[in-house]
């Protein structure tokens, strides 16, 4: 089997993605059993003032940092599991590690708008965080494959935002943060998306598919999924490098 490098930026979305892959081993393998994961994460306060300035080369260098020590230490792949982290990802070299990635790795917009497509969603909420709501990684990602992509209004993104970075990251998850979160998603409902795609790796841990107004895209756990597939040969191996996508 492969080994799986998780190149995380996040601790909460990292570490639900690392859970549901050896969890996914267990029940598929056997007892305690799964592929080999190795994970790495720099801290996520190296990046931030990156990302308030819009400067997503200072954070793909970090993330090149992140990404050599997977590959040196064995990994086959990697998945990022922070998907703001791909709007970095995305950029051509050359910034940190040169215009390539040192491994491969699966793309969380394209394992996301694949299952969309599967499931034969044509209207997709976006939640996530500001980064993401604002940005192209899923409208292009959802338009490959003929998806409309819909972002809450600016209260609604504001509020969203600010919980994902005001708790949701700390670990922190309150009822009232939920139900914000649920009337959003009603909103994206009554503008006739049919599904919502939870594109925070935190926001699962929050938002369930049984008190969410819609069907849930989760993206953590169809990360790790589509992971442990590439690890047992059910996936082929990604070709991804960085660098745009299509």
């Amino acid at each position: 089997m492969l080994r799986l490098g998780i190149l995380a930026h996040s601790a909460e979305g990292a570490a639900l993605c690392f859970r549901t892959f050896c969890h996914t081993g267990s029940a598929e393998l056997g007892p305690y059993d799964h592929p080999d994961v190795t994970l790495d994460l720099a801290a996520m306060a190296r990046s931030m003032p990156a990302w308030e300035s819009g400067d997503h080369a200072a954070v793909r260098a970090v993330l090149c940092e992140s990404a050599a020590r997977l590959a040196r230490a064995g990994a086959d792949f990697f998945v990022c599991p922070d998907n703001t982290a791909h709007m970095a990802l995305e950029l051509p070299g050359p910034a940190g590690c040169g215009a390539d990635l040192p491994l491969p790795g699966l793309h969380i917009a394209e394992v996301v708008a694949d299952r969309a497509r599967a499931d034969g969603r044509r209207r997709v909420g976006v939640l996530g965080t500001r980064f993401t709501m604002e940005g192209p990684v899923y409208p292009r990602a959802l338009a490959a494959r003929g998806i409309a992509a819909e972002v809450p209004d600016a209260a609604g993104r504001r509020v969203v935002h600010e919980i994902i970075f005001d708790e949701l990251v700390n670990g922190v998850v309150s009822d009232r943060a939920r139900q914000e979160y649920v009337e959003v998603i009603g909103r994206l409902a009554a503008r006739g998306c049919d599904a919502v795609a939870l594109v925070c790796t935190e926001i699962p841990l929050l938002v369930t598919p049984e008190v969410s107004p819609l069907p849930t895209l989760d993206s953590t756990r169809l990360l790790a999924r589509a992971a442990f597939d590439v690890c047992v040969g059910r996936r082929p191996m990604p070709q991804w490098r960085g660098g745009p996508v299509g």
